[in-house]
């Protein structure tokens, strides 16, 4: 087997440009934009994970877009292009959304990997969007030194029901529908080799059967995890909907193996760098930084987030009132 992850500097979502070089290069972009439009029902304002345009005739249903890609977070091609895909249509869920339609994205060293390996990788992409019943067509593709993949994906929200990052409000628990650790473990894979079947199911898992409980629920708030961690994709939340967040801990859910991988060093740059940029607005309480670490921890393919209970899965904390810090762990 190819070693995949050797050929990047980066893997899966830890390979995100960080949240604060992003937030400041948009905000160099701020009138160059048009978001005055009508049309368009959520922007770039809060980081949502996707855009919505309402459309005329669509009886209430507005058009989501929303597109992801990333270099090699697994060594076995199938299995990456099945992650990629996962996590490129999450951004549909994570706004109440089905996904409709996608294009491949990908980049690829032709000179250094055999025709078979993109052929894995393109058919781990279709096999999960034909399970999300996402039209799978074309794409584009260029010559790179570092393999991508990933999918532009198109969708369609009921705009009555929709979930965003700013609808969040005090006296709401926090759920989330996926275990932490993927980054960690991830990482190990690269160093080591060793494979962590627990983490594959994890990140092929589909947000959609999360995103319709939520939305049967009655949320209107949420946002996926992903590279940015658990504390920075709340601190997001937090700060879009003027509330502040109180994390239980020992409710969170971790992966077999995620502590062990930490306490060994397995940590991705990515993770460090969600720490120290949510940092200044997190009351750490008693927990060391390796607890904290692995709560900033880069996932891929993570799970929701969501602001309301969802039956079948876990409160991890609570929404207050906005005072003090934006994230207390107790």
């Amino acid at each position: 087997m190819v070693e995949l992850t050797k050929l990047a500097k980066g893997g899966g979502c830890a390979c995100k440009i960080p949240a604060e070089d992003l937030e400041n290069l948009l905000a160099q972009l701020t009138g160059l934009t048009d978001v005055s439009d009508r049309r368009l029902v959520v922007g770039v304002e809060f980081g949502d994970d996707a855009a919505v345009m309402a459309v005329d005739g669509l009886d209430g249903q507005g058009l989501v877009m929303t597109t992801d890609f990333f270099t090699p977070v697994v060594n076995d091609a199938y299995d990456w292009g099945r992650i990629a895909a996962a996590n490129a249509l999450s951004d549909v869920y994570a706004m109440g959304g089905q996904p409709a339609i996608a294009l491949n994205l990908l980049a690829w060293p032709r000179d250094l990997l055999p025709p078979e390996t993109v052929r894995d990788v393109l058919r781990g992409g279709l096999d999960v969007a034909r399970e999300a019943a996402c039209l799978l067509v074309g794409g584009h593709s260029i010559d790179d030194p570092e393999p991508k993949y990933g999918l532009a994906v198109t969708g369609f929200v009921d705009l009555e029901r929709m979930m965003r990052v700013d609808a969040a409000a005090p006296g709401l628990p926090l759920t989330l529908t996926k275990p932490l650790g993927v980054g960690v473990l991830n990482n190990r894979h690269k160093v080591t080799g060793v494979e962590f079947p627990e983490a594959v199911a994890a990140m092929t898992t589909l947000n959609r059967d999360a995103s319709r409980a939520a939305v049967a629920a009655g949320v209107r708030a949420a946002t996926d995890v992903t590279g940015f961690g658990l504390l920075g994709h709340l601190y997001k939340m937090c700060r879009a909907s003027k509330v502040r967040a109180v994390v239980d801990v020992a409710s969170v859910p971790f992966l077999d193996g995620a502590r062990e991988a930490a306490a060994a060093g397995y940590v991705p740059g990515g993770s460090r760098r969600n720490l120290d940029w949510v940092t200044p607005h997190l009351d750490p309480g008693k927990f060391p930084e390796q607890d904290q670490v692995l709560l900033a921890d880069a996932q891929t393919s993570g799970g929701l987030l969501v602001a309301g209970e969802v039956p079948g899965y876990p409160v991890i904390g609570e929404l207050l009132p906005a005072e003090g810090s934006a994230i207390t762990l107790r």
